[in-house]
């Protein structure tokens, strides 16, 4: 029996005539299926656009692996970064990455997540509407303009702390602590997502056991928000790793295989950027390892995005 024939059936056993009975058919709308239809082409049209970048990356990176001067292997393991005389060991601009990527985490984290507790446990509206505006103008502030910050502010108070013949001019510390102030809205903001996600009734239940609000945003909170706020921190860690200009203009420009933060370093994202402006002619083996360096970059995001997605589904906390 169908839908229409059940309901006319019902409508006559409470003796209400058949032309009430409601047309329960489905309905083609225009305006909704238009709408259907731009949704699908945007979600079709990311997806070819992603598969088109790495195709790219793909295509040149092999041609710049099938150089005879040039091996996988000595590309992932070697410690010298000179194109001039041959040498394609990418370490030290992993290591400058990493590093930088590291000081800006150890600002972010814990400044974002205190501004995330903050916000969702202690905050009042009046409160929240001040703060969150002001932390979302730190995530639209260009990110050229950290790198000046780094360079004309950080750099500075960094040398008459720790002196100049410590600290260089150009440096990973000055680089990375921009990195974090960039970083750190987008941390807050999603890391207040997780624990705003927490239901109400396992605040409840503290504060009834007589916990403080401190002792039930460290001790229920934050345990109960773990899958989310670890999400939070290596999306914040991606987005670190992918910085370019803070560490183009604060962190140096030379490949140096150092983990002392107070030195000069260059990055894979600086380096791209670095040589990029430069006259490198086309298909030589300078320009073909732009694209390997990006293959790179490409995969460690990629490769911390994966871990993000499975730490959630993991470690996620499901409440009725």
């Amino acid at each position: 029996m169908t839908e229409q024939a059940r309901a006319r059936a019902d409508a006559a056993a409470l003796g209400r005539p058949a032309e009430q009975v409601l047309d329960l058919r489905k309905r083609t709308r225009i305006g909704e299926s238009i709408i259907q239809a731009i949704l699908f082409f945007c979600g079709i049209l990311s997806i070819f656009t992603t598969i088109g970048i790495v195709w790219v990356l793909i295509q040149q990176a092999w041609l710049f692996f099938s150089s005879p001067d040039v091996t996988i292997l000595e590309f992932l393991t070697g410690l010298q970064w000179t194109p001039e005389i041959g040498s394609f060991g990418a370490w030290p601009l992993i290591t400058a990455t990493f590093t930088t990527s590291f000081i800006g985490m150890l600002v972010a984290i814990p400044f974002g997540l205190a501004a995330a507790i903050y916000l969702s446990e202690y905050a009042n509206e009046r409160a929240r509407s001040i703060i969150k505006p002001i932390l979302e103008i730190l995530a639209g502030v260009p990110t050229v303009v950290y790198g000046y910050f780094a360079l004309t502010f950080i750099t500075p108070l960094l040398r008459n702390v720790f002196g100049s013949n410590t600290v260089n001019v150009y440096n990973m510390a000055a680089a990375g602590i921009a990195m974090g102030i960039l970083i750190l809205p987008l941390i807050a903001s999603l890391s207040e997502d997780a624990l705003s996600a927490v239901p109400q009734s396992l605040r409840n239940a503290s504060f009834g056991l007589g916990a403080t609000k401190l002792e039930t945003a460290i001790r229920v909170v934050l345990p109960a928000a773990a899958s989310g706020l670890a999400a939070a921190f290596i999306i914040g860690i991606s987005r670190a790793v992918g910085e370019t200009m803070i560490v183009a203009l604060a962190a140096g420009a030379g490949p140096n295989l150092t983990i002392n933060p107070f030195s000069s370093a260059e990055t894979i994202t600086g380096h791209i950027a670095r040589i990029s402006g430069g006259d490198l002619s086309y298909n030589s083996i300078q320009y073909n390892s732009v694209f390997a360096l990006g293959l790179l970059l490409f995969t460690i995001t990629l490769t911390l995005n994966i871990l993000s997605r499975r730490i959630v589904a993991r470690f996620r906390e499901v409440y009725e």
